[in-house]
Order: structure tokens, then sequence, then C-alpha cells
């Protein structure tokens, strides 16, 4: 049986494969096997893997409101799955989706990629659209939206080690890679057992090869196979299926973080219409579900109000679950945002990360030592920080992010929130009550609201509500400050960052910040915050601070304007986002860990059907609230999760419960 994994694998840049090339057709030099017939190879993907798994009928017959999975082992030059999106738009349903997922551990380079994929002219298309969101060579789980209704999970890394990590169930499998002659590491019972356990009941399987590694694998994972007529040159192929998947024992050690079982979705209310909410909303309507946002003020309100929000994070030295989901979530919305194809909503103009004293130097060389990550992801700055920044830097060290920058939260959230399948509702949600299987939303001004399902993405609100009181929050006061620049000073052409931060200006005003007063809820603009706000940008900037005095507009409280809002935050500074659990059953179900923190209740956690949140962003929530809202939607949806099981258990709401049941040892 196929167990969780305690840890996740380092975090590593990948190696591209190094290729001979005959015109368009890659040959790998380190497996001596090529990706596709150049003659046949398009004749071959549709014969083994579409028409073998049955998928054009199995496409015209979906009805599910869940999104029909395909698994892949091994992407190569994405042909088979180009193939696969090609064959749902032919045969499927408007109302269906498609979500494709593929393991690859040598990804070809983009050049590479548009290289290989221009022997297909049929396909054209659709590979414009693969390769403009090609992601960065760094294990993990890669989103790409590829159209409204297509979406591609590329897991980065291991076939055998990622599907082990894949938090989802897969309807069709393509059994590809190279062949097990020239490749036996990946043709080992340990990928078989992962497929199985990751099939839904009645999943089909299509492969090449009829080695007999690979049938007998496949039988002793449960698998039933046949042998039937190949294409081209190759006269034989297999093909199965299993009935009855076995039983997975991945939540053994952690049976609270069992998923609720999927619960009918027409009508999702959403309270918050900040980016959280915002995205939230736009996440799900996408997925063709009606959508009420209530919001007690307007769309970005609160602290996603401000003229200018900076993308970027701040990674651990040392890899841990939160870095891996701020750098999973940085690198997500900077494709989602690639898409909005808007530059009035974002820039990703790059973002400088200083190290201002020793301490920090230090750590950011040990940052770059132990990842190595691509340079087109984060790079590291010795010297030249002046030029990149646009602007004088005293500094010597310092982290270079090229495709992170600055958005504009506000036109962000209008932008998100214009769509056909949602709906604003001015009001302020008081309770939640759960009647007949459908929440009742009472709001203040006496009105009910009703849905299917409630996601609260209210920041500090979040746990206002009876469900949500057990939640620990803490209230964040931010203050932004603003300074219209003199036709003498441009600023910085990137956004820098160090204490604080401050954004290329726009409109003319330079805006810094923001200020990080914690257990504070006031929102009046203060003269503190500004000074705070100033003297934090004079040790960052002095230089510009300098020219501000010598052009006769010295950063006086004056000449400042700003705004402050209050940012939600949680004890561990990780978001919660997932499904709303049962404090008061999950005490009692799980008291025993506090005795024994070994001693795991083999029973599921107890959550409210239909509630989940979104909360406790901070000061990210750019980098943050778009991915876990696709993981809301996901899991809503019951459709693969677009990070690892051990990152979406990270994010779970319930996980303090858990830890302060434990601590009580």
């Amino acid at each position: 049986m196929t167990k969780r994994p305690t840890a996740l694998p380092p975090l590593t840049a990948l190696s591209a494969p190094s290729l001979t090339w005959s015109d368009t057709s890659p040959h790998s030099d380190a497996f001596d096997d090529v990706y596709f017939s150049r003659e046949g190879g398009l004749a071959e993907t549709e014969h083994v893997f579409l028409n073998t798994n049955r998928l054009p009928e199995r496409f015209a017959a979906w009805e599910n409101t869940r999104a029909f999975v395909i698994g892949e082992t091994g992407f190569g030059t994405g042909l088979n799955m180009l193939c696969a999106w090609a064959c749902f738009e032919q045969h499927a349903p408007t109302t269906a989706r498609l979500h494709l997922l593929s393991t690859e551990k040598y990804p070809l380079d983009q050049a590479s990629l548009e290289r290989a994929l221009r022997a297909w002219p049929s396909l054209a298309g659709y590979s414009q659209v693969l390769c403009a969101q090609w992601p960065e060579p760094v294990s993990g789980v890669h989103r790409l939206h590829l159209s409204e209704r297509v979406t591609l999970d590329l897991h980065y890394g291991d076939t055998t080690e990622r599907l082990a990590l894949l938090d989802g169930q897969v309807d069709a499998w393509f059994l590809d890679g190279f062949a097990p002659s020239k490749n036996p590491q990946m043709w080992q019972p340990e990928l078989f057992e992962a497929m199985a356990a990751r099939s839904r009941p009645g999943a089909t399987f299509a492969t090449f090869t009829c080695a007999g590694i690979v049938k007998r694998g496949l039988k002793a994972a449960g698998f039933a196979w046949k042998k039937v007529p190949g294409c081209g040159r190759k006269r034989e192929i297999l093909a199965g299926m299993i009935e009855t998947p076995p039983d997975d024992t991945r939540r053994a050690s952690t049976t609270w973080f069992t998923p609720p079982a999927p619960l009918p979705t027409q009508h999702v209310a959403v309270i918050g219409a900040g980016i959280a909410g915002c995205c939230m909303a736009a996440a799900l309507a996408k997925r063709g579900i009606k959508v009420s946002v209530i919001e007690r003020d307007a769309p970005g309100a609160g602290a996603s109000g401000n003229r200018q929000g900076a993308l970027y994070v701040k990674l651990a030295a040392e890899t841990n679950h939160q870095s891996r989901f701020y750098l999973s979530g940085l690198l997500y919305s900077q494709r989602w945002l690639s898409q909005l194809g808007s530059t009035e909503l974002w820039q990703p103009c790059g973002v400088v990360q200083l190290a201002t004293n020793a301490k920090e130097a230090k750590r950011q060389q040990r940052f770059s030592e132990q990842h190595a990550l691509p340079e087109s992801v984060v790079a590291p700055l010795t010297g030249g920080l002046s030029e990149t920044a646009g602007v004088a830097i005293d500094a010597e060290h310092g982290l270079f992010y090229p495709q992170a920058g600055w958005v504009r939260p506000k036109a962000l959230c209008e932008h998100l929130l214009d769509k056909p399948n949602i709906t604003l509702e001015q009001g302020n949600v008081m309770r939640l009550e759960r009647e007949n299987g459908i929440w009742q939303l009472r709001l203040e001004d006496g009105r009910t609201l009703t849905a299917d399902h409630v996601v609260i993405a209210s920041a500090h609100y979040a746990n206002a509500f009876t469900q949500t009181a057990n939640l620990p929050l803490q209230q964040v006061r931010g203050q932004v400050s603003e300074m219209t620049l003199p036709d003498t000073i441009e600023g910085p052409k990137r956004v820098v960052c160090a204490g604080g931060y401050v954004s290329p200006a726009i409109e003319g005003v330079l805006t810094f910040g923001a200020s990080f007063v914690p257990n504070n809820a006031n929102t009046d603009v203060t003269a503190e915050d500004h000074q705070r706000n100033v003297d934090e940008l004079r040790q960052t900037l002095p230089a510009l601070v300098a020219a501000f005095e010598e052009a006769g507009t010295p950063l006086t409280l004056q000449t400042l304007k700003g705004r402050a809002a209050v940012r939600a935050a949680s004890p561990d500074k990780t978001p919660y986002a997932g499904p709303v659990p049962n404090a008061s059953a999950w005490q009692s179900a799980y008291a025993l860990l506090s005795k024994d923190a070994s001693k795991v209740p083999d029973i599921p956690g107890e959550h409210y059907p239909g509630l989940w949140i979104s909360t406790a962003h901070g000061s990210r929530g750019l980098s943050s609230a778009p991915l876990c809202a696709e993981l809301i939607a996901s899991r809503l949806c019951d459709d693969p999760m677009p990070l690892e099981a051990p990152l979406v258990d990270h994010l779970h709401p319930g996980r303090r419960i858990i830890s302060a049941i434990v601590r009580a040892q």
C-alpha cells in the first residue's frame, strides 16, 4: 500500500534534458530514446492513449459536475496532453471540465518545447497556450489554466514520488515515459502502487509497452490488463482498468485531515470582497458555479484597497512547509496575473529584496547555497543593486525576483468580480445557520441569503461566527504612506523591500510602507505610522530620502498622504485555507493525543458541511490568496489539489486545534 509521505522531498531546480535533434524531433541523450515518432507520433497518441482509453465516447457522455481527470507519467513534449485537450473540445459537452495532470523529472526548456511542438501544426493553437504559461523548472506542482474548462497540473519531480504526494484521483491513465529497457528506474512496483492508490473505481490505463515488468507490476497493484492491437510498427500494446482501488492509507497518521465528502454545488456564498474573497469567487465562477459575494463596504475596501501592493515573498533559508507554500503561491500568482492580460492591474517589474545588515546577508547567502533555484525565479545580487533597482542603494547584497512586482489590489478585486456567474451583495453577515442541508446567512439588515456552500474570506472578521470562534487570528494594523514625486525624481524602477517596501511610482505617486502593528484594529491614518514608514524608507533607501530633501520636498507629515487597514494573521503566519472543522468534535475525538501523540484515533475529522475559509493572508495575500482560492475550489468541486498533500494539510484550518491538543502533553 502507498503510504502518505511524512515530509516533502528537498526543493530543487530541475535540469533540462540533453537532446539531439532531427529537425523538430528531440532524442533524449540520457535515455537514448525518442520523445515521439516524427512520422506517426500523432496517430500513435490518438490510438494508444485516446482511443484505447475510450476518451471520445467517455467525454461525450460526461455529465458529472467534477472534472474528468487524466493522469500521465512523463509529460515530455506534452503531445499526449494536447491531443487529449483537442479531443475533449471536439467531443465533450460545453458544461464539462477536463483536468490534466502529468509528472516530469526533466522538463524541456521553453525554446525546446516550442521547437518540438512545431512538428504538429494542427495543434498549434493549443501549443501556443501551453508554451506561453510554461513554468519554471522548480520541483513541485505547477497549475496552468489552459482554458476556461481545461486545467493542467505539472508535477515536477520523480514520477513515483510525485504520485505519492498527489492529492486527487484519476479517471484515465496515460502510462507513458521512455521504454522500460531505457528507463528501468521509473518502471518499478512503487509506480503502479501509487497509480492504483490515486485511481477512481473503474479507472482505465493504456501504454505502449508490453514488457513483463509492466504487466507484473500492474497486476500486483490491482489493475486488470490485456493486450490490444497496436499502431504502426508496434504490433501490440497494453490496456486495462482497476475496478476497486486499494484503500488509501495516507491518512492513518493524520485522520483529522480526511477531507469532507463532496456535496452538491450550484450556489456558493463568499463572505468578503477583498483579494481572498474575489479570488475565491473567480475560481468558483470559472467552474460554472453561481457565486454571491457579500461585502459590508465595497470590493477592496479593507486591506485590499491600497493604491499598490507588492507581490513578493520572503523565503526561509532552510525550507519548511510555509516557505514551500509561499514559493508555490508566488509562482502561481505570477502566471495567473499574466493571464489577465492587463498592464493596468499589475506590473512584473521585479522585486529587489535587500540585505540591510550582516545577519540578513548571511541568511540570504545560506538561502542561495541551499536551494540554487533558477535565476528566473530568484537570483542572488552582490553588487550592482543600484543599477538593478534603478535607485541608489547602499546595501551590497540582496535577492532579485525578476518576475515579481506590484499589483493594484482594488482594481484587481473589481476585475475579478466582473464575471457573469458572480453577484455582489451589499450587507453584513451576522450569523450562519444550516437548515435542511442549506446555509442561511443572516444579515444585519434582517435579510436572509441562502447557499449550498459558504466561504468565509473576511480577514480579521473571519472568526466572528459561532463555527469559527475557536480559530486563532491576530489583528495587524498596517498603514502605507504616499508622496507625490517632484519632477526631478523618478523613484525606483523595481519594488525594493527590506523591513518594508517601496514600489515604482504610478500616476506620479510613490507608495511605501507598510507599518506593522499587531493587536491593533485602528484604521485612522496616524502621524506615528507615517514616521515609522519614513524611518524605514530612510534606512532602506537613504539616497532617495536625501534626494527629496535636496529637491525641497522633504518627507514630512504635512507632505504625506496615506491609508490604514487591518490585516489578519495566524499564530504560525500561514493562511487558513480549507474546510472549517467542528472544533469541539475535534477536541473530543483527539483528546488522547494530549497523553500520547502517537496514538492516532481512527476517526475522520468532523467538518461543518459546506463551510470553508480563506483567511490570515497577512501582508502576503497577493502571493497566497489566489492559490488558496484554487485549493478550496478544487476540494469543493472534487478536483485534484494544486499542491502536494503535506502542503494542503499545512494550510488546513484545523491544524491549530491539533497542535494545541498535542502541546497539552
